[in-house]
């Protein structure tokens, strides 16, 4: 009788534990399924996962181990080649697309999508950001504030300072012996926006910044927890911070021009605090700060991770290395002799070079995923998005498509000879009129880089086969230990 009773309660136990587990496999899709009524039914292919957590769990997992794109391999294998899914991702129910023709037509659709961006993330990057504010607000800030750092003036303004900065950064390594490559390039780029930015050359108020910036960065990508121990929480605690110093700045700025004490040149602030629109209206400060902290933080975190991926696989493709280092031979050459230094010009001569970049832009893809809003109901590929369900254009899955790059993981340049790929194959920067504003400026600092460095300089990356991990950005653990030294016949620059 006792044994009966035993297998009686042990049952009970595994029937509550399925009605348990029925219960929570459900519960999203009562949450926000089932209230879409007939709209369900033409709902992409996908799952929402558990209860609150949704795919989190599985796109972390991913992540964190050596094949990110299991998770995303997962959908394709459970549910076909739709290039549309449904999941739960960031605490909102979400579509995840991932082909050329579903990104473009998000990105490009401004009557359609917004910004969908998680609020965690709003938070820290700032509510008067691009991505925090409207389409109208959006093509007003990007209209004021572009030409300081995109255009021609700006970028031929900078490329002095810049290419200083980087040829005495690159001499210091020499005489460093092993060094962090990504550390030491995060510091480099981080100096170069600071000056483009805020004209600020002082370097204990640059590495207290960098080390903020560096913990903002973390909290991006992060699950927004804000509890002591999360790097969401530590993140919030470091933009307090930067909007203190920033803030600081602009009053110090202020009381500058209130007593008419002359500045020698105009940085971005300068540009910032100066700027109208046509009914002249000004920036507030919390805009100012905002839009400082978006291309700030975005202005030295790409930059540095992408020279340092085209440095180390340049490294591992000597025959690369050296025909990007005879195009740079071929720009000396043809020099006049009274020229100093790079000119705008010859930055734009460097056509193996871009390639060069462009496929490191493509292969590691600096920005895995951009967010996006449904403002109505929308079809895509006979699947309809409800409207307020986020969508997350997954460019990391376009960059690594076999049918478009044959090969896809493989370093190779040459892919790009006499290629222009279609709309939504190539994405990054993203694309339609949110386009990163500072691509132009980041493409420039990059190459610079790269010129001197193939000019006159070795590199040796001490463990080669160092693991990797992928969030928030893709570098090695160990931030790239190497050696930089001087070439023993270096040329002249």
């Amino acid at each position: 009788m006792e044994m009966v009773s035993f297998w009686m309660i042990l049952l009970a136990i595994y029937g509550t534990l399925l009605v348990l587990k029925a219960i929570l496999k459900y519960a999203n899709w009562w949450l926000y399924e089932s209230q879409l009524g007939i709209k369900q039914y033409s709902l992409p292919p996908g799952d929402l996962g558990w209860p609150f957590i949704g795919n989190m769990w599985s796109f972390l997992r991913a992540f964190k181990s050596s094949d990110p794109d299991s998770f995303i391999s997962s959908f394709v294998s459970r549910f076909g080649r739709t290039g549309v899914y449904k999941a739960f991702m960031f605490g909102s129910p979400s579509v995840i697309v991932t082909t050329p023709e579903t990104c473009r037509k998000v990105l490009t659709d401004d009557d359609k999508f917004k910004p969908g961006w998680p609020q965690a993330t709003i938070e820290l990057i700032g509510k008067k950001s691009f991505i925090g504010i409207s389409y109208e607000e959006h093509k007003r800030l990007r209209r004021l504030t572009s030409s300081s750092i995109n255009g021609m003036e700006a970028l031929s303004l900078y490329l002095p300072y810049i290419e200083e900065t980087v040829k005495s950064s690159l001499e210091k390594w020499t005489k460093m012996g092993q060094i962090e490559f990504l550390t030491e390039l995060r510091k480099l780029t981080f100096k170069i926006i600071m000056h483009v930015f805020l004209s600020s050359e002082s370097k204990l108020v640059m590495e207290a910044l960098e080390r903020e910036y560096t913990t903002l960065n973390h909290g991006v990508r992060a699950m927004g927890i804000n509890l002591p121990g999360f790097a969401y929480h530590r993140a919030l605690k470091a933009r307090k911070n930067l909007v203190a110093t920033l803030q600081s700045v602009i009053n110090e700025r202020r009381n500058q021009r209130k007593e008419n004490l002359s500045r020698e040149a105009k940085d971005m602030l300068d540009a910032l605090m100066d700027v109208e629109d046509e009914n002249g209206r000004k920036l507030s400060d919390e805009e100012i700060i905002d839009v400082l902290l978006m291309y700030l933080n975005a202005g030295h975190e790409s930059s540095g991770h992408i020279t340092m991926w085209t440095a180390v696989f340049l490294a591992k493709h000597p025959e690369y290395l050296q025909k990007a280092k005879a195009e740079q031979e071929e720009i000396i050459k043809k020099r006049p002799p009274t020229q100093n230094g790079l000119t705008l010009k010859e930055v734009r001569q460097m056509d193996y070079l871009s390639k060069v970049i462009d496929e490191t832009l493509r292969l590691i893809t600096f920005s895995l995923v951009v967010f996006r809003e449904a403002k109505s109901d929308v079809n895509i590929n006979g699947y309809t998005i409800p409207k307020g369900w986020k969508v997350l254009v997954w460019f990391r899955t376009v960059h690594l498509d076999p049918e478009i790059y044959p090969n896809p993981k493989e370093f190779n340049p040459s892919r790009w000879n006499n290629t222009i790929p279609k709309a939504g194959e190539f994405l990054p920067f993203g694309a339609g009129s949110r386009l990163c504003p500072g691509n132009d400026l980041a493409k420039m600092e990059i190459s610079v880089f790269l010129h001197h460095f193939l000019l006159n300089y070795q590199f040796e990356q001490l463990n080669p086969n160092c693991s990797v991990r992928y969030l928030p950005h893709t570098r090695p653990m160990d931030n790239c230990l190497a050696r930089v030294t001087k070439c023993s016949s270096s040329s002249s620059t």
